[in-house]
């Protein structure tokens, strides 16, 4: 085998989750691949054992699994609880298999590079289909929104990019400085306004901020932050005035000012009814929850009488929110775990040298996008979100593991 190949082949394995990730169950190939390497190097090597890094994706794993093990028993949809709980053992190893990949020299940089190249194909790829209606996905896009490479009927460009843009936005401040940067944002920021997902403004917007304090530290990103806004808001008055449907989504996303609930409610796409009933759940089951995944079980039961969701023949599958999903469907054993396995990552970037919290950043921002609790979200006990989370936090792991010396606790 090539030195190459040998070199770099499991962290390309690595990055094929979320380039497939657009195209449905695909992106379960390479992860149970992975997986199943990380297994049996876990098995094979004892200092791979030993590792920090090889605990602390250990308890980032448990934080996120314990959470459905502990409300499978009494969970309302037993059978798809217990489903997840075995299915989702397929995340365990792939911390384990992502410090084995990045251990040789120029791992890492090459991780980063591979995934920026991915995020800029996937925005460049929305880009053509607004000035010309296609897109990798195929033909012309009849939703109200720019959707790329994840097509018409799959809305999740805006977020998804929002959460990987500082990837991004990092490696090409890096190779390029500002220059680099700039050329990073105007391919950002257009896409992401233009997808129409608000969480996607709210996640992009919380990058940029994210990348400049970081690169720049806080009175340098203040300043830089501020033009950054300036050329947003340009990009998004120009896509106004020439976008009917970005027009209809800033309409929708104002009318939260009117006060009233049903202003709120409108502005943000019928959620108020959702993250109610998502407190009652939690009430109704405090120890663990209704079971994860078993919110659309639940959710006739908390909707009034008029709910648009149950009146059009369905009901919210979601709570379209991380705390309020912890807590309506693993009650507060669940939430304490999440919350705990935040604090221990929070802990290891802390406890990081400098070197090592540099060359995680570009995870730890994304992860940070990702978790932010004052923005909605997809469900995490969901294929697609869970893959991008373990990924993110795989290659957070092997950047801790590999990076630099620890700083003294």
């Amino acid at each position: 085998m090539p030195a190459d190949l040998r070199r770099y082949g499991p962290v390309l394995l690595l990055l094929a989750i979320p380039a497939l990730l657009p195209f449905g169950s695909a992106a379960e190939a390479p992860l149970l691949a992975a997986s199943l390497f990380g297994a049996l190097a876990a098995g094979r090597d004892p200092a791979l054992r030993r590792e920090p890094a090889f605990l602390l994706g250990t308890l980032l794993f448990l934080g996120y699994w314990l959470p459905e093990l502990l409300s499978a028993p009494d969970a309302l949809d037993g059978r798809r609880a217990w489903r997840e709980v075995a299915l989702d053992l397929r995340y365990l190893p792939l911390p384990w298999f992502a410090i084995v990949a990045l251990r040789p020299a120029g791992t890492l940089s090459f991780a980063w590079r591979g995934l920026a190249v991915i995020v800029a194909a996937f925005a460049a790829d929305a880009l053509l289909q607004a000035f010309t209606g296609y897109s990798m996905a195929g033909g012309a896009d009849r939703s109200d929104r720019l959707s790329g490479v994840f097509g018409a009927d799959d809305l999740k460009l805006g977020p998804v990019l929002a959460v990987l843009s500082p990837v991004l936005l990092l490696v090409a401040w890096g190779r390029a400085g500002w220059r680099g940067f700039l050329l990073a944002f105007a391919l950002l920021v257009p896409v992401v306004l233009l997808a129409g997902a608000r969480a996607g403004w709210v996640g992009l917007a919380l990058a940029l901020a994210a990348v400049l304090w970081h690169r720049l530290g806080a009175r340098r990103a203040a300043l830089a932050g501020a033009a950054c806004l300036a050329g947003a808001l340009l990009v998004g008055l120009l896509s106004q005035q020439f976008s009917a449907r970005f027009a209809e989504r800033v309409a929708r996303t104002t009318a939260a000012l009117s006060g009233d609930a049903a202003g709120i409610d409108h502005a943000l796409a019928g959620r108020l009814p959702i993250w109610s009933a998502a407190l009652e759940m939690g009430t109704d089951h405090p120890v663990n929850g209704v079971g994860v995944r078993g919110f659309r079980v639940a959710y006739p039961d908390y909707a009034a009488p008029d709910d648009t969701w149950v009146a059009a023949g369905g009901s919210a599958l979601h709570a379209h929110h991380l705390l309020l999903e912890a807590w309506s469907e693993t009650g507060a054993l669940g939430l304490g775990c999440w919350l705990l396995a935040a604090a221990l990552g929070w802990r290891a970037w802390r406890r990081a040298g400098g070197a090592s919290r540099q060359a995680a950043a570009p995870a730890a921002l994304a992860l940070l996008v990702m978790l932010f609790p004052l923005n909605t979200h997809f469900a995490f006990y969901s294929s697609f979100w869970a893959l991008l989370l373990f990924v993110l936090l795989a290659l957070f792991c092997g950047a801790l593991a590999h990076a630099g010396p620890r700083a003294p606790a």
